[in-house]
């Protein structure tokens, strides 16, 4: 693997591992709203990496309507965007 595709496949594994503590910390808001100011920076720092990746997926992709409630799918898009760009990097 070239030093190129090995960095690439490292900046996108941190682009994943913080796509995921994003999910995490906002099932913690939800799940114990009176967390405290920890958890409302740690959720801030997270939305501020991870909202410029999935703010133009979201822009594109509009939520899936389920009765009465809708589901943002960009960030699963995006997810799945990234695990396959990383197959690809890691493999050549």
């Amino acid at each position: 693997m070239s030093p190129v595709a090995a960095l690439l496949g490292t900046v996108l594994l941190l682009v994943m591992l913080v796509l995921l503590a994003r999910v995490v910390l906002d099932w913690v808001g939800v799940l114990a709203p009176s967390a405290g100011p920890g958890l409302v920076r740690a959720r801030a720092i997270a939305y501020r990496f991870t909202e410029p990746l999935i703010a133009p997926v979201r822009r594109v992709v509009p939520p899936l309507r389920v009765g009465g409630m809708s589901i943002d799918l960009a960030f699963t898009v995006v997810f799945l965007a990234v695990i396959v760009l990383r197959a690809v990097v890691v493999r050549f």
